[in-house]
């Protein structure tokens, strides 16, 4: 399955394309390398997911292509998750030269 879609139907993200763009901007890592969305999942696989000030890192448990709002949250441990600092985007403002 994409992890795209994954996302979308365990309920990390809401939304897929909301998930397709967190993927894109390389804030999730499969198995500790940068993902894209198009990226294939598997179970046992492990996602490192950073969104707003929160990382989390879940393990993937199982696929299904569809599932109640219930049993979402079967499709995956919660491994750690944690609070992180912002980065500050610098400005090219910031730099006279």
């Amino acid at each position: 399955m994409r992890l795209d879609k994954y996302l979308k139907v365990s309920r990390l993200i809401k939304r897929r394309t909301m998930a397709k763009e967190v993927c894109d901007k390389g804030r999730v890592q499969l198995n500790g390398r940068p993902a894209k969305s198009g990226s294939a999942v598997k179970v046992g696989d492990e996602l490192e997911i950073r969104y707003g000030n929160k990382l989390a890192t879940v393990k993937i448990e199982r696929i299904v292509d569809t599932t109640r709002k219930e049993e979402a949250a079967t499709m995956y441990t919660l491994v750690s998750e944690e609070r992180i600092e912002r980065q500050e985007e610098t400005n090219d403002a910031d730099y006279p030269w």
